[in-house]
């Protein structure tokens, strides 16, 4: 159970970490270039602000349990990621972005399986 949490934890930091350098660095004329973009319907100063949203939660899922520091942070992060999922969802949704929804559901459901592992059956020791 530890190693499947682990490598879930992986895949969605690796997914966040994406997401928040690519919003975070790319200018807004580019990301909104890019094919299925949410950002054409939204100002810079959001997109930038998820980004770092995004690289805060790299940090929320993978250092507390490394550096031995409030490890319920991970947990928390995978919850807060989940609740933005759902954000995420009801935006792709709106705009018709089907894929994206499923895709965006699929982080959902592995931030659920954090949360749930981390503050049930495989919690760190405090």
């Amino acid at each position: 159970m530890d190693l499947a949490l682990w490598i879930a934890t992986a895949v969605l930091a690796a997914v966040a970490l994406l997401g928040g350098v690519t919003k975070t660095f790319l200018s807004k004329a580019r990301l909104d270039s890019m094919e299925g973009t949410w950002t054409t319907v939204t100002s810079a100063g959001p997109v930038k602000a998820l980004g770092i949203v995004e690289l805060l939660a790299v940090a929320g899922l993978i250092l507390p349990p490394i550096v031995g520091i409030a490890p319920v942070l991970v947990p928390v992060t995978a919850t807060c990621w989940a609740v933005l999922m759902v954000g995420a969802m009801v935006t792709h949704g709106r705009l018709g972005q089907t894929r994206l929804v499923a895709l965006t559901g699929t982080y959902l459901a592995i931030a659920v399986f954090i949360a749930w592992g981390r503050f049930g059956p495989a919690a760190f020791a405090a």
